[in-house]
Order: C-alpha cells, then sequence, then structure tokens
C-alpha cells in the first residue's frame, strides 16, 4: 500500500497532517484510525466465517 507513495510522499503526508491538526490532536486521530481499521478487520473476519459455516452446512445438506 506504501510502497507506490514512497518515503518522501509518506513524510510530506505526516508534515502536512501535523501541521494542519496541530500536535495535541496527532495521537487522537491515529487512536481514532487504529479502532476503526480493527474493528473493520473483525467485521470482514466475522463476514467470512459465516459465509464459510453457511457454506459447510449447505454441503452436508446434499
Amino acid at each position: 500500500m506504501f510502497s507506490s507513495i514512497g518515503m518522501p510522499g509518506l513524510i510530506l503526508i505526516l508534515v502536512i497532517a501535523l501541521v494542519v491538526f496541530g500536535p495535541s490532536k496527532l495521537p487522537e486521530i491515529g487512536k481514532a484510525f487504529g479502532s476503526s481499521l480493527r474493528e473493520f478487520k473483525n467485521a470482514t473476519k466475522d463476514i467470512v466465517s459465516d459465509e464459510s459455516t453457511s457454506t459447510k452446512s449447505d454441503h452436508s445438506k446434499e
């Protein structure tokens, strides 16, 4: 994901975020982003496990 941006681009994005949001808001934004990403990963795991469970039950009925 970040390989196409490159290190200079990533540093530029971080500097812009620091200027726009300020140093006191960055930890809060990072924490919110991390928890959102964690919730998204858990939701996708649940969806995949629900699909695999329903697929197994469909095959056992045949």
